[in-house]
């Protein structure tokens, strides 16, 4: 069996020249490569005591479903603003150029609830941040945050101090 890192599709220069683009896209059109990547994530919460998992749009939503289906627990939409028709709470973030607002329903976490989170990668940490904040707003706590993929050289996991994160594969760039 291949290890999962040999799934993963890296493209160089781009976006921009330098950069080396880890394409998830190219594990989820393999069904042994997404087979892999639910398992190899969902191993990271064998021992973790939780309520409900949060996804962050949109391929947070790609490896959070499964999990939450493997492991019976609710899922909860973080989305784009302006994308969901109940009453939200917001956050906004810094992109390299601009800023981008993430939204939850305002009835999704219940205070006290332990929730965790899931994306596909960790760059900058501006979005799982901001996601946190939510959880964090709603009176929900945060227990784990768990990436396919980390981009290391761009100090993401920085900006997460004192929540327990955990990333299957860990790229040592940007």
């Amino acid at each position: 069996m291949k290890k999962i890192e040999e799934y993963v599709r890296s493209i160089p220069d781009f976006p921009e020249p330098g950069v080396i683009f880890r394409d998830v896209t190219s594990i989820i059109q393999d069904a042994d490569g997404l087979q892999l990547a639910i398992d190899s994530m969902q191993n990271c919460l064998k021992d973790v005591d939780f309520d409900v998992m949060a996804g962050l749009e949109s391929r947070g939503f790609i490896f959070g479903m499964p999990l939450a289906y493997n492991l019976h627990k609710p899922f909860v939409l973080v989305r784009k603003a302006g994308k969901l028709p109940c009453e939200t709470v917001s956050a906004t973030y810094d992109l390299e150029y601009g800023s981008a607002t993430i939204e939850m329903h305002r009835d999704s976490i219940k205070p006290g609830q332990k929730v965790v989170i899931v994306d596909d990668l960790i760059a900058t940490g501006g979005s799982v941040e901001a996601a946190i904040k939510l959880v964090e707003e709603l009176g929900g706590v945060v227990v784990k945050v768990v990436f396919l993929m980390e981009l290391a050289g761009l100090k993401g996991r920085d900006r997460l101090k004192g929540y327990d994160v955990a990333s299957v594969i860990c790229y040592d760039g940007k």
